[in-house]
């Protein structure tokens, strides 16, 4: 089991430097990992600053922890863009990016204030066609397709990434709906919300089921605010992230994090 920090790059962490003050700290008291909200408008505060330029500078900060955005929205990002990020991020770090993906959200009407796609299933089919063009492009495939919704024409990316053949890919899920689990078992890891032990267990005998078991493949739980982690994460989790409000206190968060993770 590993454990990472799940924070939001919000209020007092819309801070670069305080951003890699935190991944310091991190890294000095054995935490595996660092892993960073991705959104451009949210409710709780306007005051955000850009994950991925804030994983670049995390990457520089610190020199073991593992780094990632838990998740990137593709449906609301362009491939190439998104495919450079990655690219520059995992060389940076030399290969310590884990890629979260999923399909966003509209909580701070960061879709229909920017007139991007809304519709779950339309939102759902972006995700499917842009996941696949990311992982091509960052494998060194030369890429030409002409899409539903994105167009690639003979494109291929270099330098190649410090991972091979690219950094791990984690798919967001969520509650009971098992097409996100599906679609997370294509690669290399899930992250799931809002789901409860018999929720758990059935999404992870579905990506055992096609996958034909779960070697290699990461699951990472999200703790409560409180700290409290599911009960049934002993059954297959093999991240456990230790979550905090979208705005946090920092005194706290520096508290929970120079304290160590639970070994």
């Amino acid at each position: 089991m590993q454990h990472g920090i799940f924070v939001a790059p919000f209020g007092d962490l819309a801070d670069p430097h305080r951003l890699m003050d935190l991944g310091r700290a991190v890294e000095e008291s054995g935490w595996d990992g660092l892993f960073l909200w991705d959104h451009v408008l949210r409710p709780e505060t306007n005051e955000i600053i850009d994950t991925w330029i804030a994983l670049a500078a995390l990457a520089t900060a610190t020199t073991r922890v593992r780094l990632g955005p838990m998740v990137t929205p593709i449906p609301r990002r362009r491939p190439i863009k998104l495919a450079r990020e990655v690219l520059t991020v995992d060389l940076l770090s030399q290969g310590r990016l884990t890629v979260g993906v999923g399909s966003g959200v509209d909580t701070g009407g960061e879709l229909t204030r920017f007139d991007e796609v809304v519709d779950p299933r339309a939102r759902g089919a972006r995700l499917d066609e842009g996941i696949g063009l990311l992982a091509r492009l960052l494998e060194g495939d030369t890429v030409a397709h002409i899409g539903e919704h994105f167009t690639v024409d003979g494109v291929s990316l270099e330098p190649r990434p410090a991972q091979l053949p690219r950094p791990p890919i984690w798919c967001a899920a969520r509650g009971t709906a098992m097409k996100p689990v599906r679609r997370a078992a294509r690669f290399e890891g899930m992250f799931p919300i809002e789901l409860d032990a018999d929720t758990f267990r059935r999404a992870l005998d579905e990506v055992a089921a096609l996958r034909g078991d779960l070697d290699g493949f990461d699951v990472c739980v999200r703790t409560g605010h409180d700290g409290e982690i599911p009960h049934f994460a002993h059954e297959g989790a093999t991240w456990i992230l230790r979550a905090f409000p979208p705005v946090v206190d920092l005194g706290h968060l520096f508290d929970v994090v120079v304290h160590g993770p639970p070994r």
